[in-house]
């Protein structure tokens, strides 16, 4: 993995004093910092942009990108950085997560390749893409199709953490001369800092101005919430589960963006780490017994059934199907249930309308269906 050194943080940070403006990098120096790309919720990347369009991008605390136009030179000084060269195209996405983002940001044809199986998808862009041949299933992201690679001319690959877990896999990506991203949406402590992601993307393809009009769009309607002030131990509480075909349940862990997603929207989730003993790994979800849910959730003022796992529900009887107990539960008996609907987690730009579609059931102003995007009542 290549890093930034502290020489060449010193050579970017030039055009960063306030004192006076910037020299002209000397030939074939790196080019000097001139402003920095606006974030309002992520925290997880960094963009400094830099003269004659070049852009070092930084992800975590490790990777290091410099983005350099089209037919413009990589200056010296970018040895230990990525260089990612404009235009880049044949995309691999390995991240299904990026991939609504790509999409929001107007780059979904910039993408050929996918480690997520058609059968899989419920995006309907994507869908279509796989449809038309315009992009391939190349395997999972552990063992991807080498070859199918190198033949697309494959510009970069844009992997999740998963990768992680098979680090010989991007060390045989990068030997074939394709630069990896390892995407670290996932890692962000604002839900809307996963969708702010689309700005990058829309960097990366030359569409930076379409990502922000679409981020401001798709933003607008959570900004705009109307949260009662009242303390949070008033606020309705809500259970956000699936029942698995072994008679367990798998909820979010507390903290988790679910739960922060129910909060920002006025809400309060109904479990608490100190309520459950918490799995220590990287999983958002964890596994509890049904009487542990029930002793969590019977009294909770909302139910949202999470469709993704298990698959969608109809109607009322197909979750007491799962459990006659959950006739006992309060929101049952108040006709407070819900299910989402499955492309929840892939359309990652949905994330502001979830919250929105939340508040509008704590507030009780879901009568109209057709207000909502992600959420069906079950009756």
């Amino acid at each position: 993995m290549r890093r930034i050194t502290g020489i060449v943080t010193a050579a970017l940070l030039l055009g960063m004093t306030g004192c006076a403006a910037a020299p002209e990098p000397a030939s074939g120096a790196l080019p000097a910092v001139t402003g920095h790309m606006e974030l309002s919720y992520a925290s997880q990347f960094s963009v400094d942009y830099c003269e004659g369009g070049y852009a070092v991008i930084r992800i975590g605390t490790e990777d290091t990108f410099l983005l350099v136009p089209e037919d413009a030179a990589i200056p010296d000084g970018a040895e230990e950085m990525t260089v990612l060269q404009q235009p880049l195209t044949h995309l691999y996405v390995a991240a299904s997560s990026a991939m609504d983002l790509f999409d929001a940001a107007g780059g979904l044809d910039a993408v050929e390749m996918t480690s997520t199986a058609p059968e899989s998808w419920a995006l309907p862009a994507v869908q279509e893409a796989l449809a038309s041949g315009q992009m391939s299933y190349i395997g999972k992201y552990s063992a991807p199709d080498y070859e199918q690679l190198t033949a697309s001319g494959c510009g970069l690959a844009v992997e999740s953490t998963m990768i992680y877990h098979s680090p010989e896999v991007r060390e045989k990506i990068e030997t074939l001369g394709i630069p990896v991203l390892t995407e670290r949406s996932s890692y962000e402590s604002h839900p809307l800092g996963r969708m702010e992601w689309m700005k990058l993307y829309g960097l990366l393809l030359g569409r930076e101005a379409e990502a922000q009009a679409t981020f401001a769009e798709r933003t607008s309607r959570f900004e705009t919430l109307e949260i009662p002030d009242i303390p949070e131990e008033e606020r309705p509480t809500a259970a956000f589960f699936s029942v698995n075909s072994n008679g367990s349940v798998t909820i979010r862990k507390p903290g988790d963006y679910v739960s922060q997603m129910i909060a920002l929207a006025g809400g309060r989730y109904c479990f608490t780490a100190e309520d459950l003993s918490v799995e220590e790994n990287a999983l958002s979800t964890m596994n509890i017994q049904m009487e542990a849910f029930y002793d969590a959730a019977r009294d909770a003022d909302y139910l949202i059934y999470n469709s993704t796992i298990e698959g969608d529900l109809d109607d009322l009887d197909a979750l007491l199907s799962k459990s006659s107990i959950f006739a006992d539960f309060r929101a049952v008996k108040e006709d407070h249930v819900w299910c989402t609907g499955q492309n929840l987690f892939q359309q990652t730009t949905g994330a502001a309308e979830m919250i929105a579609d939340l508040n509008c059931i704590f507030n009780g102003q879901a009568e109209d269906a057709d207000a909502l995007t992600f959420l069906h009542r079950l009756r």
